[in-house]
């Protein structure tokens, strides 16, 4: 699991946001497609923030209590959310999980670009599928190797 990266199971084909949008339209596209939040970019696909279920309670209670300042997503998108890069590997990325509320974490280039996002669903396949795959011929060959040199280890 240690080799398993990042890019090798991100899901690339998003619903994203865009700062501008009105905050109950995005809202009812988190609801018509049932997922928890969405990455927010700009014109050219540069990640500014996420914006989620969470996001749309603090919707809820600015507009129960008091006039919105704004209707748009960028006013109540998160920007501090954690992102990781192509290259954090598959047990970095499930102790993030672990260790945070987080539901999903976009995939940041170095530029900022937005290339994909994990889920905490996305990092259980990916380790199940690692767990079923037969090991490789140099694993077994290590494996034998640590066998062998057990059972020539003097009894004690």
């Amino acid at each position: 699991m240690h080799t398993v990266l990042a890019r090798d199971f991100m899901v690339t084909k998003l619903v994203t946001l865009r700062p501008e949008m009105d905050v109950h339209q995005a809202i009812e596209l988190l609801l018509r497609r049932r997922i928890s939040g969405a990455p927010v970019v700009d014109p050219d696909y540069k990640y500014l923030g996420i914006f989620s279920e969470r996001c749309s309670m603090q919707v809820m209670l600015d507009s129960a209590y008091e006039q919105l300042p704004s209707s748009d997503v960028g006013a109540f998108m998160d920007r501090e959310a954690l992102t990781i890069t192509p290259e954090t590997q598959l047990l970095s990325i499930a102790q993030a999980f672990l260790l945070t509320s987080y539901r999903r974490l976009p995939v940041i280039d170095d530029e900022g670009l937005l290339l994909g996002q994990i889920s905490r669903r996305d990092v259980i396949r990916a380790a199940m599928k690692e767990m079923q795959t037969p090991p490789t011929r140099q694993r077994s060959l290590l494996y034998l190797s640590a066998l062998m040199a057990r059972e020539d280890a003097p009894i004690s």
